[in-house]
């Protein structure tokens, strides 16, 4: 009788163990199925922006919070252009306060800070409003404002870098490689913000 017993809850664990992977295998499936079809969205979305390969490694590793829904990528996108705009600013307020910059760099590197900080408080706006989008009934005057703010974003990071044209020395160079990677994301939120609208039309 002991012996059956012990047969018996071995059996029964057994099949517990069996059963649990099968559950973790098919979880996995899942996951991994989900995951596969989210980097083939933002691959596929990413290709109608300007800049489809820096598109997609910025937001690749977000495959779980965008899924395939075209308006959690453009709000992703968003998102990660806010938050290099936000570390530049930050890395151009130490570079202003470095030894060694030239008077006539002072001047344009005062600009673009002014510049990158109204590009944040416009993003943050866009940021905002976006949070409103799904289901609203003022969707149209929502992404208006959005498309309106972005676009300002993008033209104040442009003008950051313009000041510095003419400009020789390596803080130009600095500033350059820092504003054109916030310059090219915040470009590829506008077209994907743009792309999601298109599918409202």
């Amino acid at each position: 009788m002991e012996g059956f017993s012990i047969k018996f809850t071995s059996a029964t664990f057994l099949i517990l163990i069996i059963t649990f992977n099968f559950y973790i295998s098919s979880s996995l499936a899942i996951d991994y199925g989900a995951e596969k079809a989210s980097t083939e969205f933002i691959k596929t979305s990413c290709s109608t922006t300007t800049y489809p390969s820096l598109c997609f490694t910025s937001l690749s590793h977000h495959t779980s919070a965008i899924q395939t829904s075209p308006r959690l990528l453009a709000q992703t996108a968003l998102s990660v252009a806010l938050n290099h705009v936000v570390s530049t600013s930050a890395a151009m307020q130490k570079l202003s306060k470095a030894p060694g910059m030239k008077p006539k760099e002072v001047g344009p590197m005062n600009d673009c800070l002014q510049e990158l900080t109204d590009s944040i408080d416009e993003l943050k706006r866009s940021m905002g409003e976006m949070n409103q989008l799904n289901g609203s009934p003022k969707y149209r005057l929502l992404i208006s404002d959005i498309q309106t703010w972005v676009s300002a974003a993008l033209t104040d990071e442009n003008t950051c870098m313009d000041g510095f044209a003419g400009k020789a020395g390596n803080t130009k160079n600095v500033v350059k490689g820092k504003i054109v990677n916030v310059v090219h994301l915040t470009s590829n939120a506008l077209a994907l913000i743009n792309s999601y609208n298109s599918l409202h039309g």
